[in-house]
């Protein structure tokens, strides 16, 4: 198993995500991109981490 560093400034609890860290509920990725759902976001749901990957 290999050990996935913790971002601490980048808090996370999408456990299927490739990058999360699920002991420490962070992201083990440097900087994310955060990416928008639709042309004008409103709202948290007009938004999205851009640079989530399904895990394995």
């Amino acid at each position: 198993m290999d050990q996935k560093s913790c971002n601490t400034s980048i808090k996370c609890s999408v456990s299927s995500c490739a990058f999360h860290n699920g002991p420490y509920n962070c992201c083990s990725l440097e900087s994310i991109k955060v990416g928008c759902c639709d042309s004008t976001p409103t709202k948290c749901e007009g938004t999205e981490c851009a640079s989530f990957e399904l895990a394995k």
